[in-house]
């Protein structure tokens, strides 16, 4: 039972289950982590068709802020990429190229899972 208590492990730690506040984020810091994580949103969506769930989160853990975009396609699993951010890379702005296959990733895998799940045996509408 101690397992499951905020306070388990460590003698005299409180608060573990709280984010470790050197690693929160400042206003501006938190923003442009939500441009960024929207921004691989909208290219995923332009990668795939209609039909296909997109959505992300912000949260906070243990290394700090992170971010997660998830894929949920029309058949299949959903999938999804998860990354950690540095604060350095939040003040300069996350590379454009780093955006990008994260997207095309993320784009790839949902449409494997879909074409997984339906397998082979669709009957093409056209040719």
């Amino acid at each position: 039972m101690n397992g499951n208590t905020p306070f388990a492990g460590v003698p005299d730690a409180v608060d573990t289950d709280q984010p470790n506040l050197s690693t929160e984020l400042t206003g501006d810091e938190r923003q442009q982590l939500r441009r960024a994580v929207a921004s691989i949103v909208a290219q995923t969506r332009e990668y795939l068709p209609d039909g296909y769930a997109i959505g992300s989160e912000l949260s906070y853990d243990s290394n700090g802020p992170r971010a997660t975009v998830a894929v949920h396609p029309p058949a299949g699993h959903a999938v999804s990429a998860g990354f950690t951010p540095d604060v350095d890379d939040l003040e300069s702005g996350l590379d454009d190229d780093d955006r990008r296959e994260v997207a095309r990733g993320l784009a790839a895998s949902a449409a494997m899972q879909a074409m997984a799940a339906v397998g082979d045996g669709m009957t093409p509408t056209a040719r």
